[in-house]
């Protein structure tokens, strides 16, 4: 027999909002990201390729030389508190929490962050938010555009730590945001800010993370979500076609990815008479390798190199006041309905009081 003082019936199933980004590893060393990089590259949503084909590459060719290679550049990155892609996301989920408690008043929804690749890992924060008693769940990928490499990948790992559960919570996602009128408003704010602080440049690029060009081709929306915030952006920023640029980064491989290629485009916007370009990674929720080394670095020295004075980043959203704003509301928006009233809770405690085992 079950003691009735064993379980709480009056308890309300609680709701909870799950971030989750990318990844990082644990530190910016060789064996650390080879771990990194054989779950990233593991991974079927990331790289598709027959395993027979992959495995040889990435065991043979990728993983013994490339994190030794990597290591210096994380390093230049790399903060007093870790990676910077780790401590925005924590930052931005302290904050969501925060602003959630004072938009639901004395609802308490706890907001949790999960990386898809390294730590903290999915299953990690899922058993945790069982612990809390979460059998509500809301999870954001922080990836404003869907691309089956990102959201649904997340949606892969979330959905493998829940079927180790023996109850499962109930589960809301949201997919992509790429069109919202905040997420947009807020990119706008942090352009408006850069000008305002650095004055404005001759030309806008916005630098968008690529995927192979045949992902699209098979479906995958992520070009047009891209090409919708480029232009949402450029409309409240109100520039014209001709001040602004849409192309893609961080090409893996040989085969052709999505077009055009920013470092390409970098050289001929140089050497067309630009001069001062300023860059923004509106994929990017918050800044890290690929903002802060590839872009802030990497495409600044080329830039120069081609003939232009300066290239200007933009930093990511990050922790801003305006995307914990966005982001709250996306998870208040996906809430409705799951938050207990005041009568819900006399009702439920009613109910309880009857039960007899």
């Amino acid at each position: 027999m079950i003691e009735a003082g064993q379980r709480n019936h009056a308890q309300q199933p609680r709701a909870g909002v799950l971030l989750v980004n990318l990844g990082t590893p644990d530190a910016p060393t060789a064996p650390a990201i080879r771990r990194y990089l054989r779950e990233f590259l593991s991974d079927k949503r990331v790289v598709d390729l027959p395993r027979a084909l992959w495995w040889p590459i990435l065991n043979g060719f990728i993983l013994p030389f490339r994190p030794r290679r990597l290591a210096h550049s994380y390093g230049s990155v790399w903060g007093q508190e870790g990676a910077p892609l780790l401590t925005h996301t924590r930052d931005l989920t302290q904050g969501v929490e925060h602003a959630l408690a004072e938009r639901l008043g004395a609802s308490q929804v706890p907001v949790y962050f999960a990386m898809r690749y390294g730590n903290p890992s999915v299953v990690s924060v899922i058993a945790r938010a069982q612990t809390d008693g979460v059998r509500r769940l809301v999870a954001i990928p922080l990836y404003p555009q869907y691309s089956a490499t990102t959201t649904a990948s997340v949606m892969d790992a979330l959905f493998a730590a829940l079927s180790n559960l023996r109850w499962m919570p109930e589960v809301r996602s949201v997919h992509q945001y790429h069109d919202d009128p905040q997420y947009i408003a807020a990119l706008a704010d942090a352009v408006r800010a850069h000008w305002a602080a650095h004055g404005q440049g001759d030309h806008l690029l916005l630098s968008f993370h690529g995927i192979p060009k045949r992902y699209f081709e098979a479906g995958d929306p992520y070009f047009c979500h891209c090409q919708k915030t480029a232009r949402l952006l450029a409309e409240a920023l109100q520039l014209p076609e001709s001040h602004y640029t849409v192309a893609f980064q961080s090409r893996f491989g040989r085969e052709p990815w999505l077009q055009p290629y920013t470092d390409e485009r970098i050289v001929q916007l140089a050497q067309s008479g630009v001069k001062r370009l300023d860059a923004i990674c509106p994929g990017f929720a918050a800044d890290c390798l690929e903002t802060l080394e590839e872009m802030d670095m990497q495409y600044a020295e080329l830039f120069q190199a081609s003939g232009g004075e300066a290239l200007r980043y933009i930093p990511a959203l990050n922790a801003s006041a305006a995307h914990v704003d966005c982001i709250a509301a996306l998870a208040e928006q996906h809430l409705s309905g799951w938050l207990p009233t005041a009568i819900d809770a006399e009702q439920i405690a009613a109910r309880a009081a009857t039960l007899h085992y």
